[in-house]
């Protein structure tokens, strides 16, 4: 039969247990503050130096000059041929308020923010950025289907954020290019 552990045995294996557990404690700390440790260099470095590529801009004059001008917004074919469309992002709405693109072709989406970090998804697409005011967002991507969805704004910024949204047509892409001889900038706005 088993006898019962003499209170010697019992105190030695008490100490081993608390010593191993002690060296976990340390082991999980150490983890932790390295995890830490790298966050907030990680943290200071990029907020010291911005990743490459990014475009920066003055959002005080962004309505007044340069390239996010108001008759600049919207779709447009450029002198070498690609689609981009450029637009704003403010309290509550997105600027223009409806765009249209061709089905098929690569479009270029250039995109800012006047007052607060917003982010647009267009519809079931993989068409998704954040616009943050001061910076320039810019994707490339292609829409297969021809149809119309809508782009709201998926960064929650403020009260009305629930209402933020724009509308978005695709188009046949011969239907786009015809209309895109006639006007400078495309809109899907009747009118």
């Amino acid at each position: 039969m088993n006898q019962p552990a003499t209170p010697d045995l019992h105190q030695a294996s008490e100490m081993v247990a608390v010593a191993a557990e002690r060296r976990w404690a340390y082991i999980v700390i150490a983890i932790i503050a390295l995890l830490l440790g790298v966050m907030i260099f990680t943290g200071l470095h990029w907020a010291a130096m911005p990743p490459s590529r990014v475009e920066t801009i003055d959002v005080k004059t962004l309505h007044l000059k340069g390239e996010f001008v108001e008759s600049n917004l919207g779709t447009a074919v450029e002198k070498d041929g690609r689609v981009v469309v450029r637009l704003i992002g403010q309290q509550y709405s997105f600027a223009p308020q409806c765009i249209v693109v061709p089905a098929g072709v690569p479009v270029t989406f250039r995109g800012t923010s006047t007052d607060a970090i917003h982010g647009f998804v267009v519809g079931r697409t993989n068409a998704n950025t954040m616009l943050i005011p001061g910076f320039i967002s810019t994707f490339t991507t292609t829409f297969p289907k021809v149809g119309e969805q809508l782009m709201p704004c998926h960064e929650y910024c403020g009260t009305g954020h629930e209402a933020m949204w724009a509308k978005f047509q695709v188009i046949p892409s011969e239907e786009f290019f015809a209309k895109a001889k006639v006007a400078e900038r495309m809109s899907c706005v009747p009118g």
